[in-house]
């Protein structure tokens, strides 16, 4: 029994479902008409399940600085916990949509889940640097599986006219993870150490699986995928990206010429991903398919998600950053956050009933637009500035992500779908890549410019501040003053007296740097925005037909000629 199960047979046989029913590709469940109160369960649980697949990473990175007291880490360790996840999540996919597609379905889902929610458990008694790294791992790779799920589960919930906004939001709602864990982590924290941060993603992980138990997707097909020439592929790649990532991560913290292994690592980055490329351009089936991501379209496509992608690294790193250096914690971005929040779920409805099937770019051109809008508004803070100061900038920001990310994923998609399911693996993975690799090249190439601009204003700054200057003088006096109360040596009094001068220096030239930093985004945004414009005039100029109106009129052109098949 357990044999035949395990057989090459498509799993719809002991289904009848009607042609235009059948999954889209193998690993894909099937698209049978569901009532209504189905469609709305399938709707909740995937967006529990989205939330809760992005919350764990996200959990983690907002609340670096209680993890790293809590475990006794370095800076550089801190920073190792998220790039980890980022190494295994980016990778995953390589295979296990080819897992899917072979195994089928269910057996995907009965194994990741329970992978997931015991590396969600592991988190609660993981007290060191290398445990809390293999927790780390594991979660990355389970979570790329609940992303997979989330996508499946709102698809389901959506009748087939409409299975594009499902992908809209499917890919969407993930995102949401980051600013809800910046609002959510001050509450949790209260009644607990960094731990009740994952008490909480346990309890949603928890709950994901009773739902999904309660109410599985439809069946799949299955097919055979893997060949041998794949886990070479993987070989290559994985740590070929994983040292990548880690010289990314840790560049501007243990800075980049300052330590041999990133040169190292970054070389044999190129190598091995270079070799493994080279290999899948000579394979017959090959894994990614490099030929075809190689072509004016998806090149376009990859590179304008990975320039937003940078952009966006706007909310992740400048305005957090920023008012980190101003002295604010989470606690009081709470409201702020919540803000960002709301922002993203109305660019989330905008995009679905916004979409224009005959020119989707056009979404993501304004997507770049109001990011440059937002980046130039940002561009005036001072040291007074707070949370309340963000609040439009960032809500725009927040807006044009969402915006952008589902217009790009539908795109994407459509091409592939035309150029043939055995591309589905190529896209994915290439897609899941330029966000990763782009959100924290972003944080890097801004983090890094941001530490040489602070420098850089520090210095001038530093030059003007002379204690023969009355002014400067009468500073140093005054800060002294406060603390003459607490101690009562003269000479110790004027030594803090300046050394508070010297923070409020450093605390000034931050903020002029982060304005550097929205200024370049700002510039940045700017050239994409008239990048694409030339890109859609360059479409126009040819002639070139929408990939989504071409998928529709082929998915027309193949339902006509089976209602003429069946008639016969």
């Amino acid at each position: 029994m357990i044999r035949r199960r395990r057989a090459a047979v498509p799993a719809t046989a002991e289904y009848q479902f009607a042609a235009h029913e059948r999954p889209t590709m193998p690993g894909s469940p099937a698209n049978p008409a569901h009532p209504g109160g189905r469609r709305i369960a399938y709707f909740a649980i995937g967006i529990l399940i989205g939330i809760t697949g992005g919350l764990g990473n996200a959990l983690v990175g907002v609340n670096l600085n209680f993890a790293q007291g809590t475990l006794g880490l370095d800076s550089d360790q801190a920073a190792m916990l998220t790039a980890v996840y980022l190494m295994t999540n980016t990778t995953a996919n390589l295979l296990l949509v080819k897992y899917r597609q072979q195994f089928g379905l269910q057996p995907f889902i009965r194994y990741m889940l329970p992978i997931y929610a015991a590396a969600t458990m592991l988190h609660l008694v993981a007290h060191g640097f290398w445990s809390s790294i293999a927790v780390r791992a594991a979660s990355g790779f389970s979570a790329s599986a609940m992303s997979t799920l989330t996508l499946l589960y709102i698809m389901q919930s959506m009748s087939a006219p409409k299975r594009l906004a499902g992908v809209m939001m499917g890919i969407s709602v993930p995102q949401l993870a980051m600013p809800l864990a910046r609002a959510l982590s001050p509450g949790l924290l209260v009644s607990g150490d960094w731990h009740m941060l994952y008490w909480c993603e346990l309890g949603l992980t928890l709950a994901s699986l009773a739902a999904i138990m309660s109410l599985p997707l439809p069946p799949s097909e299955r097919t055979k995928s893997f060949e041998r020439g794949d886990f070479l592929t993987f070989a290559l790649l994985a740590p070929g990206l994983w040292l990548l990532i880690a010289v990314l991560t840790e560049g501007r913290i243990e800075w980049w010429t300052e330590r041999a292994w990133m040169g190292w690592g970054l070389a044999a980055s190129l190598v091995l991903v270079g070799t493994a490329l080279l290999i899948e351009t000579r394979r017959a089936n090959p894994l990614i398919n490099v030929r075809w991501l190689g072509t004016r379209e998806m090149m376009r496509l990859i590179l304008v998600a990975i320039a937003v992608r940078i952009l966006l690294s706007e909310q992740a790193f400048g305005s957090v950053g920023l008012l980190t250096a101003l002295g604010m914690i989470n606690d009081q971005m709470v409201t702020l956050n919540i803000v960002i929040i709301i922002a993203s779920i109305a660019g989330i409805v905008t995009a679905v009933f916004s979409f224009d099937p005959a020119d989707p770019s056009r979404a993501i051109t304004l997507a770049v637009l109001l990011i440059a809008l937002g980046a130039f508004m940002d561009a005036s803070a001072t040291s007074l500035s707070r949370p309340s100061s963000f609040y439009l900038s960032q809500a725009l920001i927040g807006f044009a992500s969402m915006l952008f990310l589902a217009h790009a994923m539908v795109i994407g998609i459509s091409r592939t779908l035309l150029a043939g399911p055995k591309h589905f693996v190529s896209f994915v993975v290439l897609f899941g890549l330029s966000q990763s690799l782009g959100g924290i090249a972003g944080t890097a190439l801004l983090g890094t410019f941001q530490i040489v601009r602070e420098k850089f204003h520090s210095h001038e700054l530093v030059q003007s501040i002379v204690l023969t200057d009355p002014l400067v003088a009468a500073r140093v006096r005054g800060t002294s003053a406060s603390v003459a109360n607490v101690i009562g040596d003269p000479t110790l009094t004027n030594a803090e007296g300046a050394a508070l001068l010297a923070r409020t220096v450093s605390r000034e030239a931050n903020v002029l740097a982060f304005n550097d930093v929205f200024l370049l985004i700002g510039v940045l945004a700017i050239l994409t925005f008239l990048w694409s414009l030339s890109i859609r005039a360059s479409i126009r100029r040819r002639g070139e037909t929408s990939p989504v109106i071409q998928l529709q009129q082929r998915s027309q052109a193949a339902a006509a000629a089976a209602a003429e098949e069946s008639t016969r």
